[in-house]
């Protein structure tokens, strides 16, 4: 069954980025000129997804207001002869069908998912953390490469990276066996193991596709690491009776809740943008000089 719903669970504090976040949702961080969840939602639509769950909270209002019309905006921009910038700005209207549902307490990432139960009914669905922006290839979205394994294998799929040992005890941790390119079959995972519980280097990062019996499962699933609902306790559960995969996607992940990260996130886009790309390359190669 092809995927086409998608959920960014985009209600976390942001406490690793503040004191930004104090009024800025890190989902609306700016990359160059678009913030952090735009580049999520495009990848979800270039997947094929046609409907967007996005899980928010309090104080993250701006997230809904950046893919809503601004007509006084709008208004501007035409008077103005800047039919580009308008263009541009009523695009991010149309991407795709998106709705909204607060996250009324922070209680982990399986939660946040649990509050997309109506929205997906009985349907395979994709998540895309919404700390995660991942720029791949345009005919490439990493959750479309997940979608593509869904389709081949019938499983849930999570979006994998081996990260270094100091990471995987902040992440969790997979026990995997390869099936083909870049392509897993995963037996066991842990979320946040301690040394001793470490199962591998491979880690979940950013992305899966799950089934919907998820639901029933993240409903009868006790509190885990850090006292919160975790959604990889609930994968577990799912790959010890139905088994899932993983696949080590082709794309480079940027972690929007860290501080290093934006700014990695922000200096490789920047180099790549086709508007300011090479006067930022001289700036850099002027800077790299004094360092």
């Amino acid at each position: 069954m092809k995927v086409t719903k998608a959920v960014i669970p985009a209600a976390g504090l942001g406490t690793r980025v503040l004191p930004a976040t104090k009024s800025v949702p890190k989902e609306m961080l700016p990359i160059v000129d678009r913030p952090a969840i735009h580049y999520i939602v495009e990848e979800a639509v270039r997947a094929g997804i046609t409907d967007i769950l996005i899980i928010t909270s309090r104080g993250k209002s701006s997230v809904e207001d950046y893919f809503d019309r601004a007509p006084e905006l709008e208004e501007r921009l035409l008077a103005s002869g800047k039919e580009e910038l308008y263009r541009q700005i009523t695009e991010v209207t149309q991407m795709a069908n998106i709705q909204y549902v607060r996250q009324q307490e922070a209680k982990g990432l399986g939660h946040a998912v649990l509050c997309a139960k109506s929205f997906v009914g009985s349907d395979p669905f994709a998540v895309l953390y919404g700390d995660d922006v991942i720029i791949s290839p345009p005919d490439q979205p990493a959750i479309g490469q997940l979608c593509a394994a869904y389709d081949r294998y019938g499983l849930g799929v999570v979006g994998i990276k081996e990260v270094t040992p100091q990471q995987i005890l902040r992440y969790s941790s997979l026990a995997v066996e390869p099936l083909e390119d870049r392509i897993f079959r995963v037996t066991d995972m842990v979320e946040k193991p301690t040394p001793d519980k470490v199962l591998s280097l491979y880690s979940i990062l950013g992305r899966c596709v799950l089934p919907a019996e998820v639901f029933s499962i993240l409903e009868n699933t006790p509190p885990g690491a850090g006292g919160e609902l975790q959604l990889t306790d609930a994968m577990r559960t799912i790959t010890h009776t139905r088994g899932m995969t993983g696949v080590d996607y082709v794309g480079k992940r940027y972690d929007m809740g860290n501080k290093l990260g934006v700014l990695e996130a922000i200096v490789e886009v920047g180099l790549a943008h086709p508007e300011i790309g090479e006067g930022f390359r001289d700036y850099l190669r002027g800077l790299c000089g004094t360092l």
